[in-house]
Formats: structure tokens, sequence, C-alpha cells
């Protein structure tokens, strides 16, 4: 088996009922080391769930969730966090510590996690800081001091702080104009590209699902319905997924990758 063929996540028969209900029911999903995956799916359908549970916040009810071969379902509170440290994570709304100015929230996991120096941890996260492409004015702004595309940034910066082999991002271009959306997009694949990445990507995103990502898992009724790239995705016969890509906004989206490709 080749790297690009090692699966980096396994989840089979994934159940998870919440409220009484099953949100997950026979969920089965893999992702490939090096691949950027993105999760979608309606409203309600489960997909910042499926997150949680992946990232072991919310363990389902029944399953298995293999990451890096090891079933993490099964492990101890110190083998969970040793593969925990292994994978960043780029929440929603960002989470960064109201408190905190901007480089020592990048700086937290180095902190928290490491014996490093503080003047090694400073610099550190500074390479960070502007390897996302904030300036080093941003440094010592607080998070209610930066911009919303600002803040996914300096987000995304802590995510990748410990190096880590797998990203997550739970919507990371929500509440970002067109082109701060465009932009971060761009910016999520030079890091792919040169950190060697590998990424699991919750969006609605339509311009994101054919800018960024080489697979696409379609989460409804429980499951994952189908898994393919946008090309491929949106030609599907399901209904569900027939519906979700055919509304006026998916036809024009679709329409532009379709001319650019054959430019």
């Amino acid at each position: 088996m080749t790297a690009a063929d090692e699966n980096i996540i396994e989840l089979k028969d994934l159940k998870i009922c919440l409220a009484g209900a099953w949100v997950h029911n026979g969920l089965n999903l893999t992702v490939k080391r090096g691949e950027i995956l993105a999760i979608v799916g309606g409203s309600g359908a489960g997909k910042s769930v499926l997150l949680r549970e992946i990232l072991m916040l919310q363990p389902p009810t029944s399953g298995s969730v293999r990451i890096f071969g090891e079933e993490i379902m099964k492990l101890d509170l110190k083998q969970l966090i040793a593969i925990q440290r292994r994978w960043g994570v780029l929440f929603q709304q960002c989470a960064l510590f109201s408190s905190l100015t901007t480089l020592e929230n990048i700086a937290f996991p180095l902190r928290e996690l490491t014996h490093l120096r503080p003047k090694d941890i400073q610099e550190l996260a500074m390479l960070k800081l502007l390897a996302v492409g904030l300036s080093a004015d941003s440094a010592p702004k607080y998070p209610n001091e930066l911009s919303g595309g600002m803040q996914k940034r300096a987000a995304l910066a802590r995510a990748c702080v410990l190096d880590p082999e797998l990203l997550f991002l739970d919507e990371p271009s929500s509440g970002l104009d067109p082109e701060s959306a465009a932009a971060f997009d761009e910016l999520v694949l030079n890091l792919h590209a040169t950190l060697g990445l590998t990424i699991v990507m919750v969006t609605h995103d339509l311009d994101s699902l054919w800018q960024v990502t080489d697979r696409v898992a379609f989460l409804g009724e429980g499951r994952i319905l189908e898994v393919a790239p946008m090309e491929e995705l949106v030609k599907s016969s399901q209904p569900m997924i027939k519906e979700y890509f055919t509304g006026p906004r998916g036809r024009v989206t679709a329409k532009i990758y379709e001319n650019k490709s054959t430019e």
C-alpha cells in the first residue's frame, strides 16, 4: 500500500442517538492520507455531530472510529491525548480566547503541550502567524480587534502550530465575504501543499467544494449516501443529492467551474 492509498480515518457502522432520535445510523466513511475531503448535507443532517464524533468530543453510541490505524474509542486518556496531538481543529466560531492576544492564542497549544522555552514558543507562534498571511502588527491585537477573516486565519495558525498531520475545518468560510472566503480557500490549498496535510472540512460553501476538495462526502438519512469528486457528485441520480446541487445557485456555480475546466 502506498502512502496515498493509506486510510487515515476509517468510520464503520457509526451510530449515535441524540434526544431519542438516530442522527447517524450505520455510517461508513474513509479518508485517505493527503486528500482534502469535505462533508456536506442538508441542514440537520448531522455534519457537525459527525465531526465531534471523530474528534471524540461526543462519543458515538456504537461503531468504529479508527484514526492513524488506532481504534480511538478503546484508547485510555493518555493514548487518546497522544493521538489528538497529531491533529488540529479550526472551529466554526474560531474559539479564540478573548483575553489573549493573537500571538498568545496561537502559542497556547505550545505552552500547554510542550516543554519549549518561552522564547522558542513565541518564535514558532510568530512563524505560524506569518504563514497564514497575517502581519506582525496583528500579533499584539486581541480577537475583537481583528476582522472576521483575520480571526479565521489566527484560528488556523493555532490549529497548525503543533505541525499536525490531520486538519479539521468546521465551516471555515462561514461569515466571510466572497473575497475573503476565496482568499481563505487559497490559503488552505497552500497549507495543504506545503505541509502535506490531510484535511477534513465541513462546509456548505459551493465555491469551496469546487475549488478546494479532492472528494466530497454527502451526508443524509443518517449515513454517507455517496463520496465522489464534485464533478461526479453533482451528476448523482440520488434524489437528495440531486436536489441539493440543482438549486439556482448550485447550477450557476457548477456551470462556472465546468467552463473553467474546459478553458
